[in-house]
Parts: C-alpha cells; structure tokens; sequence
C-alpha cells in the first residue's frame, strides 16, 4: 500500500463511532436475521422468492450474518472462499455475494477488492457490522481444560492479547463457523473455538467468555455484489454512494489532488479515497476486467479506489466522472447504492 493519504478509515471510523455514540448501533432489521432452518437444514426464504446471497464459509460465520442482516428474507449459499462466492453468482447458483472489505482494525481488505475488479459484478448495498467475538467450548468443558484455540488468522490476530494472557496455543482454520464445526464433529474437549455468539447458539455450544477482540469497537464494512445493476433503492439516511476505481500510469500524487479538485470543485463528498500501489511492496500489477465491450482484463501499476456521496444519475457527479475520465487513463464505476451509516449487532 502506498502512503498516499488514505481517507476511508479515518473517515468511516469516525462516522461509525459517532453512529454509536448517539445510540444507533442496530439491532437486525428483522427476527428473521436470526437463522431460519428448513428441516433439511437450509435457510428459508420469507418474503423474497428465490434471492440467494453467497458468502465465505459456513453456517453461522460473521458474513451470513451480515447477509441476513442486510436481506433478512434471503436464503445463504455457504461458499469456500470469497472467490467461489463470486462465481457462485456469476454462474447463477446465487444471486449475490457478500464480501468483507474492510476494517476498524484490520484496514482495507485489498484481495477482495481486487476480486471485484477482475470480475463484472456491481456493488449494490453496503452493510456495517459490528463483530463480537466470543470464545466457545463442547459443553461441560472449562477454560482450565483448554490447551489450544482454533479459527480463521483474522479472528486469531483480533484476540491476540486475549489469548496470551489464556496461554492457549493457536491454530488457523479456513473460518470462525468452520471452527466450530471442527470442535464437534472432533469432540475435541481440549480446544477452544473463537467465532460469533449465534454460532454457540447454532451449534450448541458453551459461550466461556465474549469480548475477546482487543479492541472494543470492532467493525467490518462488507459490500453485496450482483451481475445486473438494480433499481436505486430509497435511502434510510437519504444518500446515495457511489463506487469506483480510477487507474494511472504516471505519479499517483498528481493524478490524486485532480480527483479531489474534481469532486470538491462541486461539493461533493468523499468518504473513501485510498491508493492501491501494490509495486511498492514488490508484487505484481492490480489487473482490472474492463467491461465494456468486448470485455478484456488490463493491467496497471496502482490504482485509486473512491466512495462518494450521491448518485451517478445526478448531473454534477456525471460531469465529476467525465472530468477524472479526461485525464486518466481508466475509470469503472463500481456501483451505486444506498449508503447506510448504521452499525449493526449480533443480537
């Protein structure tokens, strides 16, 4: 990552802390956010015929949750990684996919972006979650009984000083549900799993302690991908944000102060504006599907990711466009939907 400025975290963990500090943080929209199983063990779908929305790992992780929560009617399709949830829409067998992007601790999730680049899907709704972390047993074991902890790195990485003063030994798994998944069909009565407080109630399992994450507030910004735009929907805070990707060849500074003169010359507010340099660190190029006709991937040195407020029916955010388009080399507009500052909880 360069270090050019980087307004998204700043900015959004601001808003996200005064979003809980008026009292704001969310419950789910709906009782239905809290899992519903056919007898075969699939979500049902109330209310929303056929919306299928794919996430990484299995029943019970923080991303089913978060799809729950911003389509409660909507049946989950669980998915290995991020990228088999991405071709799960493109080939049809769901609908959407929802991804992690970013951070309150971890920062921007890069590899996810970038997977949205290589791929023709929009960003149609975004969802702000607030991840507890909690730390669960079989039932019946004690934490003096524990000698090792297992899930996914991140959630391993988050707990970090709680788990040193517990002197467990740490093991990474593919994700928090997988975890506990692994703790029962193992019986493992030795080992500790760390994932969500609605996986213990899933699975059946003892909660010996929460809070675990090292800090306090803890939230992930995940973003609902789709192959077809979709019609705008009405905003509960009243904005629209818009998303898009802005590549160069030359230096980054230079091409950034004429993106901000662009909006700011038109009052129009930023709420992420981040390079993406992956030369600096010695790796390989940020390669991005062009999707216009006939579609082909490119490759560029470094790229800069932008949010802004509003909507890209708006006349002055088109002429913002029109004006970066004329002295870059490649704009793509990644979507535009509701913005929804609103933090939302486990339960």
């Amino acid at each position: 990552m360069a270090a050019a400025p980087s307004l998204n975290l700043q900015s959004n963990l601001h808003s996200l802390k005064r979003t809980f500090s008026n009292g704001r943080l969310r419950k789910p929209r709906s009782s239905s956010s809290i899992v519903a199983l056919h007898q075969n063990g699939s979500l049902r779908s109330h209310g929303t015929p056929g919306l299928r929305v794919a996430f990484q790992g299995s029943t019970g992780a923080y991303s089913e949750f978060a799809a729950k929560t911003a389509c409660p009617e909507c049946a989950t399709v669980p998915c290995r990684s991020f990228a088999d949830a991405i071709a799960a829409v493109e080939r049809d067998r769901a609908d959407r996919a929802i991804v992690p992007v970013e951070s309150t601790m971890e920062g921007t999730a890069l590899r996810n972006y970038d997977l949205l680049l290589r791929h023709d899907l929009r960003i149609v709704q975004e969802i702000n979650l607030f991840v507890h972390y909690c730390l669960l047993a079989m039932p019946g074991v004690s934490t003096a009984e524990l000698r090792r902890v297992i899930s996914h790195p991140m959630a391993l990485a988050h707990c970090g000083r709680a788990l040193e003063r517990l002197g467990l030994d740490r093991e990474a798994v593919e994700d928090t549900a997988g975890a506990v998944k692994m703790l029962l069909s193992e019986q493992m009565l030795d080992t500790a799993a760390i994932a969500s407080p609605r996986a213990a109630a899933i699975y059946g399992l003892d909660v010996l302690a929460g809070g675990l994450q090292d800090e306090s507030w803890n939230v992930t910004r995940f973003l609902l991908l789709s192959k077809l735009p979709e019609p705008l929907p009405p905003s509960s805070s009243g904005k629209m944000k818009t998303s898009m990707v802005v590549a160069h060849r030359g230096g980054s500074m230079t091409v950034l102060l004429k993106i901000l003169s662009a909006f700011s010359s038109r009052d129009i507010s930023l709420t992420k504006l981040e390079v993406n340099n992956p030369t600096m660190e010695g790796k390989g190029p940020v390669i991005i599907l062009d999707v216009r006709s006939p579609a082909m991937l490119k490759t560029f040195p470094h790229v800069l990711y932008v949010d802004f407020e509003g909507s890209i029916e708006d006349e002055k955010v088109k002429e913002a466009i029109d004006e970066i388009s004329s002295f870059s080399v490649f704009v793509r507009v990644l979507g535009c939907y509701a913005a929804d500052p609103h933090v939302y909880d486990l339960y």
